[in-house]
């Protein structure tokens, strides 16, 4: 394909992508205003974020191995169908009920754009050529990133729209996304004769939801110490314990333990595991910290993050683009490890009084450091498996980095409830103000504060929010002693799709051959299998 061809090709898919990624910012600024005009609890607010979040995370691996089995544009289409199906109900949702089963839809279908929009990237564009389309990739991931809560934002502030229309904006580019799929992508599909391990895929998605519900409600809904948490903890770990068996012995496997003995998948794995922490604490704390240290409103807050997005677009872009031109990509995964810790070593040392000029330095930087990473682990993967386990390999990665954002965000902001409860009692004791109950976990209203408190208020969270950074930048250094380790290998210059044929016939041939042979000594009559060649089908390659 050509440039052009592939452009073409990629306009459904980075609509499908923008889709996905607004389905999870767009509701940001927009479910306080949901919870109340449904009259809903705080439990609820809580499983509209996670049940979308769950959906997405667990059913990853599950589209990566289908994509290895069916037709990728037919499943691609059927993300997009999903995720439309799951936007109207949460938009006609009249109950809090019925907006999370909506929301658990959302999900699954997001989950499907999530993993194969990298596979049939992969599947069209030579690993050499990969790089500089990871720079429209990014450009989405960013627009969408940024565009979401400000969306939202304006969406609930419009009396003649309201948050209802949060979940239909989404529609008319899915269906956009799933007619340009139609008329742009031509994927051949290569029959294997295989079945899905579905009870593997049972346990891999029960162990995973019951280990992600622990991580999202505990410090919430329970303590961390406490009955619920030994229940679920138990409970995920002894499915996914079982899920390991099963899959060891399935002649099918949702995900082939195999794919692990591949140094470059194992290794690129639990770098997306430790960057998936790194990232989602930088993009989902700073809005807080704005909002609460900084005293800007949502909208504000959301243009605040602009120098991050704008370092990973012109990271990932630029990266991108040398790496297509000269083949060498190792040097820019050692590279965005050195400046994601240093973006997040240095953002540590933020408070209530940092200068914004300071602060969009320090964020540009972990943004520079994000976006050379982050796709780029993908494309070391891709280029180091056989075509037919290209799902498999970029589905396992896009699993791992949503996990360690999910597991990240949780723990993370568990420790700044009770850093924020822990500076606010200092600060009223320095002031003599009796403290109130609650002790801080409580997530204040600064426009109701009395003036007296807000510097107390403000002090709290920008301690707290530079503390985050601080625990955070030790999994950016593990992330980077893993990457050194990532042996380069020279990027292929054939696509997806021409290796995944190639191989195809390699196997056709290779049974074809030891039918030859098979021939030749006669043991073909003695009914061990052996056949005349004549006789054996193509195998419908």
């Amino acid at each position: 394909m050509n440039d052009k061809q592939i452009l073409q090709a990629m306009s459904g898919l980075m609509a499908g992508m923008f889709v996905a990624i607004l389905a999870g910012t767009v509701v940001a600024n927009a479910l306080p205003r949901i919870i109340a005009d449904l009259g809903a609890s705080q439990s609820s607010y809580t499983w509209v974020v996670t049940a979308e979040l769950l959906a997405m995370t667990a059913t990853v691996p599950l589209w990566g191995k289908l994509s290895d089995l069916y037709n990728q544009k037919m499943l691609l289409q059927l993300s997009l169908s999903l995720f439309v199906v799951g936007s109207l109900v949460a938009g006609f949702s009249h109950d809090v009920g019925l907006l999370i089963f909506s929301r658990v839809v959302q999900g699954i279908g997001a989950g499907g754009l999530t993993a194969l929009a990298q596979v049939v990237m992969a599947a069209i564009i030579p690993p050499r050529r990969l790089g500089k389309y990871a720079g429209i990739f990014g450009a989405v991931f960013a627009v969408g990133t940024v565009a979401g809560p400000l969306i939202g934002g304006v969406l609930v502030d419009t009396s003649w729209l309201g948050w209802r229309w949060c979940f239909f904006i989404g529609v008319p580019f899915a269906l956009l996304g799933i007619i340009l799929l139609q008329r742009t992508l031509k994927l051949p599909t290569v029959r294997r004769e295989v079945t899905i391990d579905y009870l593997g895929a049972f346990l891999i998605v029960a162990g995973v939801c019951a280990l992600l519900i622990w991580t999202s409600l505990a410090g919430n809904s329970f303590d961390w110490a406490s009955w619920q948490t030994a229940a679920l903890t138990l409970t995920g770990t002894a499915l996914l314990v079982a899920a390991v068996f099963v899959e060891a012995r399935a002649k099918d496997p949702v995900i082939p333990l195999s794919i692990f003995r591949n140094r470059t998948v194992t290794l690129t794995t639990v770098a997306s595991l430790f960057v998936g922490v790194a990232m989602f604490a930088g993009t989902v704390f700073l809005s807080q910290y704005f909002q609460i240290a900084l005293g800007k409103s949502p909208t504000v807050a959301g243009l605040m993050s602009l120098p991050m997005i704008g370092g990973l677009l012109v990271s990932s872009t630029v990266a991108g683009q040398l790496i297509s031109r000269t083949g060498k990509w190792k040097v820019y995964l050692v590279a965005g490890g050195i400046t994601m810790t240093a973006g997040l070593a240095l953002l540590s040392t933020i408070g209530a009084d940092t200068h914004f000029g300071l602060l969009s330095l320090y964020m540009a930087i972990l943004g520079i450091g994000v976006g050379m990473l982050m796709q780029n682990l993908v494309l070391a993967a891709q280029n180091d498996v056989p075509a037919q386990d290209l799902g498999t390999a970029t589905s396992v990665l896009s699993f791992f980095r949503s996990l360690g954002g999910t597991v990240g965000v949780s723990v993370l902001g568990a420790i700044l409830a009770n850093r924020v409860a822990s500076e606010m009692s200092k600060g009223l004791g320095n002031a003599g103000i009796a403290p109130e109950g609650g002790g801080g976990h409580a997530v204040p209203d600064m426009t109701q504060l009395p003036e007296a408190l807000r510097p107390i208020v403000e002090n709290a969270y920008g301690v707290a929010t530079g503390d985050l950074f601080l625990i955070s930048a030790p999994f950016a250094v593990v992330a980077l002693i893993v990457v050194l380790f990532i042996k380069e290998k020279p990027l292929k210059t054939t696509s997806g799709m021409e290796r995944r044929l190639a191989e195809a016939e390699a196997e056709a041939g290779a049974e074809s051959g030891a039918g030859v042979e098979l021939a030749k000594d006669g043991s073909g009559d003695e009914g061990t299998g052996g056949a005349p060649v004549a006789d054996k089908e193509p195998a419908g390659r």
